[in-house]
């Protein structure tokens, strides 16, 4: 399974992007209720977001417990103290999610490039 970071997402819906395309086909991605919410904001139009919001939700779903969100703090100290400044919070939780449960990460976003210099975490492009 990867798991697929909403940047990945947005570039998918928009651009209809190769990779994660063959990925999808192969029905090795999953979410996370956090994605699914961060995604699912940013769409405009009501019939769009009635479609993305069904086919997310059949997707296999990480879901997240307080030992996540603890960790999450820790990731975000723990870069800070390495001079990183992670500037989305809510990519601190989406990395944990990852790392907590040995998801590699389908993402676009560079957050998670300055994550991974900290923690093991998996990232594909």
């Amino acid at each position: 399974m990867i798991l697929v970071d909403t940047s990945a997402l947005i570039d998918f819906f928009k651009n209809k992007n190769d990779k994660l395309s063959k990925i999808i086909e192969n029905n090795k991605i999953c979410t996370s209720d956090i994605i699914i919410m961060e995604y699912l904001q940013g769409v405009k139009s009501n019939k769009e977001h009635l479609i993305i919001k069904e086919w997310l939700l059949r997707l296999p779903n990480y879901k997240i417990t307080q030992e996540t969100y603890l960790f999450s703090s820790q990731i975000y100290r723990k870069c800070r103290k390495s001079g990183i400044t992670i500037r989305k919070p809510i990519d601190c939780l989406i990395a944990s999610i990852a790392i907590k449960n040995d998801l590699p990460i389908y993402t676009l976003d560079k957050d998670f490039e300055y994550i991974s210099k900290c923690f093991n975490l998996d990232i594909m492009k």
